[in-house]
């Protein structure tokens, strides 16, 4: 059989392989963060967050036809797709190897002999199935995320860089670039990761079309890969829709045409001018120039996805983000205008202040012009600096630890410089790739402690140096499915491939290395990330993760030149290849198949269901992250579920164009009753009123502070410096007068409570400025009537109840606004409706496998642990403990234990559990109790042995989170074990106890 023909075959052989990996272990209904926003729009070919990612959207939406209207399966061909988009990378990656290897292995004109095709294809195999089982492409491959799609982009672009590369010196070679330049917009659809490949693809064809290759000749070709990146990021992505508006502002407002003419005339002259360029360079033999123009049509006509963004949103669909359907409102939608973006090459230090403010400027479409707006403010500081790592003042504390600054003391260029190369580059981003091809501690999401998301190998005496406690390992530790050790094998065999590349092939060498550059530390430059994100961001460096992949592959060839010297080419082929095959992907594959599988994972779908199910009909419900947000999204737009209930984000709520949106119906879901005119808060106006407190003795009713924050009259309004008038709130002290009559008619409380119901809701104010997500918040209060039910998501953060927090009644994953107040209650503390939050866990709530599975990520353990156990079934135990309503009490008891996870990752899930041990006790289920209690006890002590080893071995400070919770725990312990007489566990929890606190609290 032909080479090609094996080549082919086996691409295809391994792109199988990679894609029924995934498609087994794929998600099989919507996962934490983006994906139940894209799954929604996808299906429903709608508007997610900037800046959009339309041809993705598409073409998950062809992948949701394979559902056949079965809504339930919609997500799942949807990840199906994600799966087949990596399985296409690995293909590409597999035929990039061999092409590479070819080069080395083969001389230029000549045909693999059967030593050198083993020796090519088992660097392909090993090299792609390798990156097929990485940490991070893995986990991007089973989700309906954008990373996979754009990994695909970037494969076939580095592929189709080396078919030019073969077929250079033919007439027509350049119709090869020509697809690069189209694939290139493609993905400007998908995501912008694909475009940091073109500084290596420039020097592809230096390498290529020059003879003497020179530094000089090196540099100038970066230098213009650089150039070609910066013309599509900003020339035309950016400042092609940037003179469209100003032709759009110049025709509409000065010439008085219509919205749309100055946009289609400018769309027509740039057609116009890149035809009457292409025939004149045909004319006049300017081939580099017809080239040029050609690639940039290409280049614009992938880029041509982006109008599916305008038209979408000009049909208004359900999920519409920023509503773009404007020239100016789609410029700052691609460039992320409702987004902080992080200083580059100059900005402040953390401690810098605020000295000055320069104004910029937009434009907002009213009815028959665009009228000029304040933007985004810049600012100057008085502590600025060149590269700028440490810039944000709420990480202050974090910046002085990391690098020993005092208090008062400047940061200087070297600090910045420091920090840079410590924690962005070695941290951060050397902890990602450490993690897919040394090994990984636990998926637990790392800040920079010994415990939590390092790097790790499985060498002991290796790994002990850097993270400690490595011979004090509890088997519950070893055995964590999310402790992933690969001894460093896929490091060692890719860093041998590495230097035998540059020995064997320089040029080729440096292409990839160039290419590692780009989309790996480039982009570490780039986004100039602070710590403490919200969840780890190793999706980001993919691109460089590839790159390496290929040089593991290279390293099987580096291998068998090694041993050809002690044994015969064919035997030395073979060892190289099983031994590597088995070293690589093999190993990855078995340590990192139990936590990237998904197949079993319910939990999002199932928390989603569990806040809307928490509503009564037509409720009004409150939202305000991405985890208790867009998986609602996803079960009303695709699965239908409550679509009665509007899901209202809060943080969203604040834009002019989402408080628009909330004042019409949605699905099943009436209209938000906000009667603000629109011209009161369009963009622009009322962006943000700030607190005048006129120390103002009686609470206030808020339609009389709306009047006054709505009000154009000077009277209602205060000065600035600048001689410019606005808005205020007058106090905190704020009322609502309650109509007794529709709270009762409208069942907004439980009968037995309707004696409790108040005149008037009094209630202090939370924050010192008004948004229009508040100025909205009262309007409905004000308009409601309580027609509506009203509920606040259990995870929402207190500063979002703007101080209602004493009138809201915990009912379960929703606190429902009741207008009813205990005498015992404090203004920081809810009421709890028990019945209804018994109601819940029993008949409405569903768990999704949680106490099941033998792995549960990291978000689900965070919400589960920290929220649920607590807050849910700790709330709901407790108020039936105190109504002496011990069946109920125990039957939500069971339900809690049943629902534990099989392993413990921390003390703190332990101390949040103490209500079901106690719950078992008194309701006389002390053999399950004593079974958690000893259970928990044990894992306390082992995780107390791990710190100490731990502060021993790398002699860093004692993780006092554990230590506090743990002894925190005992003493709990000890508390429920005496009042229920277990004398002997009791006397073994108060022994360690003791131990403990002796040890850590009283010396």
């Amino acid at each position: 059989m032909q080479y090609q023909k094996i080549n082919n075959l086996l691409g295809w052989l391994v792109a199988l392989i990679a894609t029924l990996t995934y498609i087994l272990t794929a998600d099989r209904t919507t996962s934490w963060w983006d994906t139940g926003e894209f799954i929604a729009s996808a299906y429903k070919l709608e508007i997610v967050h900037q800046p959009g990612a339309p041809l993705f959207l598409m073409i998950q939406n062809i992948f949701s036809n394979f559902a056949m209207g079965n809504v339930s399966n919609i997500a799942l061909w949807m990840n199906i797709g994600s799966a087949v988009c990596s399985g296409l990378t690995i293909l590409f990656l597999f035929w990039t190897i061999t092409a590479l290897a070819s080069k080395i292995l083969v001389p230029k004109g000549e045909t693999a002999n059967s030593n050198q095709s083993v020796q090519i294809f088992s660097a392909g195999f090993v090299g792609a199935l390798a990156f097929a089982f990485t940490d991070s492409f893995w986990y991007s491959a089973v989700e309906s995320e954008v990373y996979a799609m754009s990994s695909l982009c970037t494969a076939v672009v580095f592929w189709l860089i080396l078919k030019w590369e073969k077929r250079a010196d033919e007439p027509d070679a350049n119709r090869w670039l020509l697809v690069i330049a189209f694939v290139m917009g493609l993905s400007i659809g998908v995501h912008l990761l694909n475009l940091l490949t073109i500084p290596a693809l420039a020097l592809f064809i230096y390498f290529r079309k020059t003879e003497k290759i020179t530094w000089k000749g090196v540099a100038k070709y970066a230098g213009i890969g650089i150039l070609v990146l910066a013309f599509i990021l900003w020339g035309i992505i950016q400042y092609t829709l940037l003179f469209a508006s100003k032709f759009e502002l110049f025709f509409v407002n000065t010439l008085g045409l219509g919205f749309g003419t100055g946009v289609l005339f400018f769309a027509l002259l740039v057609i116009g001018l890149l035809v009457y360029g292409i025939v004149y360079s045909i004319r006049k033999s300017k081939p580099v120039l017809n080239f040029a123009l050609v690639a940039t049509c290409f280049v614009l006509f992938g880029y041509s996805s982006f109008a599916m963004i305008v038209i979408r949103a000009n049909a208004n669909p359900s999920l519409n983000n920023n509503h773009p359907n404007d020239v100016f409102s789609f410029l700052g939608y691609l460039s992320r205008e409702q987004y902080v973006s992080e200083p580059l090459f100059k900005g402040p230090n953390y401690n810098a202040e605020v000295t000055g403010v320069e104004k910029t400027y937009s434009y907002r479409k009213d009815n028959d012009k665009y009228t000029k707006i304040e933007g985004n403010s810049k600012y100057t500081y008085n502590n600025e600096t060149l590269f700028p790592r440490m810039y944000s003042a709420k990480h202050r504390g974090f910046y002085q630890d990391y690098l020993g600054l005092q208090e008062g003391e400047n940061p200087t260029f070297a600090n910045n410089l420091s920090f840079f190369f410590k924690y962005q580059l070695g941290f951060m981003y050397g902890r990602y790739f450490m993690w897919n091809f040394a090994g990984r501690q636990n998926d637990i999401h790392g800040h920079g402690n010994a415990y939590d998301g390092n790097w790790l190998s499985g060498i002991k005496s290796i790994d002990n140096q850097f993270v400690g406690g490595q011979y004090n390992l509890s088997d519950e530790m070893k055995t964590s499915p999310s402790r992933n050790t690969y001894y460093f094998l896929p490091l060692l065999i890719g860093i041998i491939g590495l230097i035998w590349h540059f020995k064997k092939n320089k040029k080729d060498a440096i292409i990839v290395s160039l290419l590692f550059f780009f989309t790996g530390i480039a982009i570490v430059l780039y986004l100039n990330q602070s710590p403490f994100q919200p969840r780890e961001r190793d999706y980001a460096y993919v691109g460089s993760f590839y790159t390496f992949a290929i040089w593991i592959g290279i390293g099987v060839i580096a291998i068998t030149d090694v041993l050809k010297r002690r044994a015969n080419l064919r035997m030395a082929t073979y060892v190289s290849a099983v031994v590597c095959f088995v070293a690589v992907p093999t190993l990855l594959l078995k340590e990192n198949w139990e936590d990237h599988d998904r197949s079993g994972r319910m939990m999002t779908k199932d928390f989603a269901s569990n806040y809307l199910n928490s509503c009564d009909p037509n409720a009004i419900l409150f939202t305000y992250g991405d985890n208790d947000t867009f998986p609602l999204w996803y079960l009303q737009e695709v699965e239908g579920l409550r679509p009665d209930v509007k899901v209202v984000n809060l943080s969203y709520l604040q834009s002019a164009w989402y408080m628009k949106q909330m004042k019409l119906k949605t699905n099943d879901a009436d209209a938000l009753p906000i009667a603000i005119d629109d011209e009161k808060v369009k963009k622009g106006v009322r962006d943000g009123l700030f607190l005048n407190d006129l120390q103002i003795a009686e609470y206030v009713d808020i339609e009389m502070l709306l009047d006054i924050m709505l009000s154009d009259k000077r009277e209602n309004q205060v000065q600035m410096r600048d001689g410019s008038f606005v808005n205020f709130l007058p106090t905190k002290k704020m009322k609502l007068k309650v109509n007794k009559d529709s709270v009762i008619r409208n069942k907004v409380v439980p009968e037995d409570w309707e004696d409790a119901i108040v005149e008037s809701m009094n209630w202090e104010y939370n924050k010192e400025y008004v948004t229009r997500a508040e100025l909205s918040m009262l309007s409905i209060l004000i308009n409601n009537d309580w027609k509506r039910p009203i509920y606040f998501g259990f995870s929402l953060p207190s500063e979002c109840f703007m101080g209602l927090d004493k009138y809201l009644v915990a009912e379960g994953f929703a606190m429902k606004l009741m207008p009813v107040q205990s005498e015992s209650a404090n203004a920081n503390q809810h009421l709890v409706n028990t019945d209804t939050l018994y109601k819940n866990i029993k008949e409405n709530y569903v768990w999704g496998n949680y106490g099941k599975l033998n792995h549960v990520d990291v978000d689900s353990r965070f919400l589960m642990s920290n929220f649920v156990m607590n807050r849910i079934f700790g709330q709901s135990m407790r108020s039936l403990l105190a109504k002496n309503e011990l069946q109920k009490a125990k039957e939500i008891a069971l339900i809690a234990y049943d629902n534990l996870p099989k392993r413990i990752e921390s003390p703190r899930e332990i101390y949040n559990t103490m209500d079901i041990v106690d719950t078992l006790y008194k309701t006389k289920e002390n053999q399950l109790a004593t079974n958690l209690v000893e259970r928990n006890v044990q894992y306390l002590r082992d995780r107390m042995d791990y710190v100490e080893a731990v502060s021993m071995d790398i002699h860093t400070s004692l993780d006092m989170e554990t230590i506090e919770f743990t002894f925190a725990s005992l003493e709990r312990y000890k508390q429920v074990l005496s009042e229920n007489n277990e004398v002997a566990l009791l006397n073994k929890v108060s022994a360690l106890s003791d131990t403990y606190k002796n040890r850590y609290f009283e010396n």
